[in-house]
Parts: C-alpha cells; structure tokens; sequence
C-alpha cells in the first residue's frame, strides 16, 4: 500500500501586492523544499496572480507543488457579475480550490452555497479543501454537532465515488490569527471525529479522506500536529507568507516518518 502524501496548503488571502513578490514568494520556497518526496505544496495566491504564477507548478498527480484557489463561483458559466467559475479556473491547471472557509462563513456565505461551489469544483475536476470548524469549543461538546452539520450540508449531493477528490480542512475558528494553535491532542480528537462522520455519510472507505488542520501553524508547533500521522496535513495562512518559515513547515513535515 502507498502511503499517501502530507498536503500543505498556503492560503495567501488578500495578501501580496505585485506579481513579482508572488513569484517571489513562489520561487523562494520551491528552491528551498525541492527535495521533498513525502508532502505536496499547494500555494492559493488571489486570483490575479494565477496566470503569472500557474507556469511556476509542476503538472500532474505527482507533482510536487500545485495551485489552488481561495474561492469559486457556485455556477458554471452565466450572467454572474465578479464571478469566477471553476471551469474557468481549470485553465490554469487549478488543483484545489478553499471553500467555505471561515472568513468567507463570516462575509456572509451559506451551508447552501458552500455545497454549491464543492459540487461545481467537483465537475471541473478541481479538489474542494471544505473549511469546517466551531466558533466556540464548548464544554458541553456541542461544537461536535456544529461540525458535523457542516460537514453534512456542504457534501450534499457529492457521489460516493467523488469523496476521496475532496480534502476537509478542520480550523477552529477561534484559533484563526491567533499566536497558539489548539492543543494538538485535541487536533487529533477532531480529526479522528471528521473521519467518522464521512464514513457515517458514505461508507468505510471516506475515512481516507485527507483532513487538514488549520489554525495559527507555524514551525514551532507543526511536529505536535502531524507527528502521530493522524492529520494529513495543513492549512497555513499567515506563515505561508513568510518563504522561510512556511518552508521550514515543508521541512518538518516531509521529515516526520
């Protein structure tokens, strides 16, 4: 059996002023983690970089470094002013797109939508990363509902044989900008919890679906999350930013057995 690859995802956001820092930024890290084997880098630049950028990434299913995108149209094609479709996204040879984050939760998008747009990536061949995650981490246990509602909502409709094409990124919205990520036992917890909804949903074999932590990641606190290899990966914002930095995640990571 394969074992599969650790997925690093830099969400950029609203961040980066010109396209030569994007390039940059991009060049810098790919110099830097070129011996990676074991982790794939996905680099989520705004949507003006991506023509500029797209020729920087490798091509196929082995390659090391990808490009995915911050957000997507729930449509495909139509009278939808500022919109993005995933069709059109393809073109850059777009592997993933975020979706449902929580930024995007707080501007106002809905269970609705986010399905939407995770079935629309879907028929463009493009990865939904599905961004599910609590406002507040109760004693009471109650965010494992709220969770659970999400993940059930935004798969809607998703077929059983697109399901290990999606990858759930897991960011407790209380830890988002924050200088300490959450404890990493409790990382685990949840991660282990969103496998067993998504076998729940669409059988045994969803349990292989990757899941991602997001959440104040920064070199110091990386080990913690993925050294007991139950996450599969991480949704980096702020450092991924930084070309040292998020290539030092890269590093740890791809050297963890």
């Amino acid at each position: 059996m394969i074992k599969k690859k650790k997925i690093i995802v830099g969400n950029w956001k609203m961040n980066v002023d010109i396209l030569p820092e994007a390039k940059k930024l991009v060049s810098g890290v790919k110099k830097k983690t070129s011996k990676i084997r074991k982790t794939e880098v996905v680099f989520c630049p705004p949507f003006v970089y991506l023509q500029g950028i797209a020729g920087m990434m490798g091509r196929g299913s082995t390659a090391k470094w990808k490009l995915g995108v911050q957000n997507v149209s729930t449509e495909d094609v139509g009278s939808y002013t500022g919109e993005v479709s995933a069709r059109q996204l393809k073109q850059f040879n777009t592997a993933y797109a975020i979706i449902g984050h929580s930024e995007r939760r707080k501007m106002g998008e809905t269970d609705e939508q986010i399905n939407k747009k995770v079935l629309a990536t879907l028929r463009a061949k493009i990865s939904p990363i599905l961004c599910v995650g609590e406002q507040v981490h109760d004693e009471d246990g109650a965010y494992l509902e709220v969770v659970k509602g999400q993940l059930t909502k935004a798969l809607k409709g998703v077929a059983k044989n697109d399901i290990l094409d999606c990858v759930v990124a897991y960011e407790p919205v209380w830890a988002i900008g924050a200088t300490v990520a959450m404890n990493s036992h409790d990382i685990h917890e949840m991660t282990l919890y969103i496998k067993k909804c998504l076998r729940d949903i669409f059988g045994s074999f969803a349990g292989s679906v990757a899941v991602l932590y997001g959440g104040a990641v920064n070199p110091t606190n990386i080990e913690d999350i993925v050294r007991d290899g139950c996450v599969d990966g991480v949704l980096v914002g702020r450092d991924s930013l930084d070309v040292v930095n998020f290539s030092e995640i890269v590093r740890i990571v791809e050297e963890i057995k």
